[in-house]
């Protein structure tokens, strides 16, 4: 009964307080400001980095539309309940559990497994951040001007191995979403990420046009639009349900779920629209941005003869060789980093933003404090990752590999899913804030509701859903350790 009581009264003193700082909260200053902040966060390198490679890999436009399928019926759910806990709560992260938990239950301990997500993506985000500036850099500097894959290798192994230039480009991505995120939510991240956004379709669509008008194009067109569901069951069913894990692991994570990142962008906001809408808005220019990447990588790969499932190295190391031998390759190759630069900056500060309104919320520093804090705390945080890929390359963990695959494995395949997990138990549950709460949060205002007949789907199927992509993610490495190869 005691402990009953004290969670009680904590429950209800953060509440109040809660409800005294509400009025003071900062606020976007548009709807147009929410949208492009919030794909912002959603739009990185699994769009434009993971999205071509696995699209590669299994065969192409079925393979997209399975994506597609499971976006709607599996991340966008998680997403709308997100932007709901953060409205209601008008707390991020840090206080959102708190605020709308019932008495005596412990739901605000999760948290800081969200916390702890932010900071795992941070550690190795910023990192390859910076080697996509650094990219940049030098095509516009012509170092990749007819190079073949094994010279645009090497120079992309120079970078990583040589850990000074590596530090200084992480330590200038840290800076630039730091001090994006101390100029405050309007002045700073709402304004820098219309531009920044703008920017990224604009170069995009060129990019799109130039790709779609090389000679041999067509081929890699049809490669990426038209569904050949064969493709699907080359090696037969195994492969076929190999497809299935990978396009609910991928639409899992394009939208940037499970560690709060949408939460906070859903306490800075009003009342006035629904936020199902809202979510497929978002996941909407999520989605558009993947795909308009694949009309550059797929008709490039296939008018220069390249492998469309060269995998991971198809960004840094295929692609460059390939803009190399275009007329004009130092325009375009700089073009396609600047893209691939704005998308991953992007998530930095979105990312960053969550970070601080963590430690506001938390802790109650100030906006500049909070930035100058966790600024110093992940380059320090970052350089383990910087480090993996030289000095410290020998260290590697079975069915993994370096420090910053283990990273990115922990995210991926552990705290995202356990934190979807989490945010669909809490909006479903008796125990929890409890679906009624959660649908009329998601259903004020105006615009598309939230299909009330799904609550069987959400509170049983989805779960296993999530169940299952956190289960087939520890697969590989639980085959390693076996020796299963």
């Amino acid at each position: 009964m005691d402990d009953k009581a004290s969670a009680s009264s904590r429950g209800a003193a953060v509440r109040s307080a809660s409800n005294a700082t509400t009025a003071e909260r900062e606020h976007f200053g548009s709807r147009l400001g929410f949208i492009l902040i919030s794909a912002g966060c959603a739009i990185g390198l699994g769009n434009v980095w993971r999205f071509p490679y696995i699209v590669g890999k299994y065969g192409g436009a079925a393979f997209v539309l399975l994506i597609v399928f499971f976006l709607v019926v599996f991340a966008l759910p998680v997403l709308v309940m997100e932007f709901s806990t953060g409205r209601a709560s008008q707390k991020g992260i840090a206080r959102s559990y708190d605020v709308l938990e019932p008495a005596g239950t412990h739901w605000h301990r999760f948290k800081w497994v969200a916390l702890g997500g932010n900071y795992l993506l941070m550690m190795f985000y910023t990192v390859i951040t910076g080697w996509m500036i650094a990219f940049m850099v030098r095509s516009a500097a012509g170092t990749f001007n007819g190079l073949d894959a094994a010279g645009v290798g090497a120079v992309y192994q120079g970078l990583v191995e040589n850990p000074w230039e590596s530090c200084m480009y992480m330590v200038l991505t840290v800076v630039i979403g730091m001090t994006v995120a101390r100029a405050g939510l309007q002045k700073g991240i709402e304004r820098v990420t219309k531009v920044m956004m703008g920017a990224l379709f604009v170069v995009l669509s060129v990019l799109c046009v130039r790709a779609v008008l090389l000679p041999g194009a067509a081929e890699g067109l049809a490669f990426y639009l038209q569904p050949d569901f064969g493709k699907l069951f080359a090696g037969g069913w195994s492969t076929f349900f190999e497809a299935v894990f990978a396009a609910m692991g991928q639409a899992f994570f394009m939208v940037s779920v499970g560690i709060g990142s949408m939460s906070i962008f859903g306490s800075y906001i009003g009342k006035e629209r629904r936020l199902t809408g809202e979510a497929v808005v978002v996941a909407g220019l999520d989605t558009v941005v993947a795909i308009m990447a694949g009309l550059i990588i797929f008709p490039a790969c296939f008018a220069f003869g390249v492998q469309p499932d060269s995998g991971p190295g198809l960004v840094f190391i295929t692609l460059p060789s390939v803009f190399g031998h275009m007329p004009a390759s130092q325009l375009w190759g700089a073009l396609f980093f600047l893209f691939m630069s704005f998308a991953a900056l992007s998530t930095i500060i979105a990312v960053f933003e969550n970070i601080v309104g963590f430690s506001m919320d938390e802790w109650g520093l100030s906006r500049s404090r909070a930035c100058m804090v966790n600024g110093i705390l992940l380059a320090a945080l970052s350089l383990p990752c910087v480090l993996g890929n030289s000095v410290w390359s020998g260290f590697e963990v079975p069915g993994i590999g370096n420090i910053q695959a283990i990273e990115d494995f922990l995210v991926s395949n552990a705290v995202l899913p356990i934190g979807c997990m989490l945010v669909v138990l809490f909006c479903t549950r008796k125990t929890g804030w409890g679906w009624k709460a959660f649908l009329d949060e998601a259903d004020t205002g105006s615009g598309l509701r939230f299909p009330r007949y799904a609550r069987g789907y959400m509170t049983y199927v989805l779960p296993v859903l999530i169940a299952v992509v956190l289960v087939v993610g520890c697969v590989p490495i639980v085959r390693a350790w076996l020796g299963m190869g």
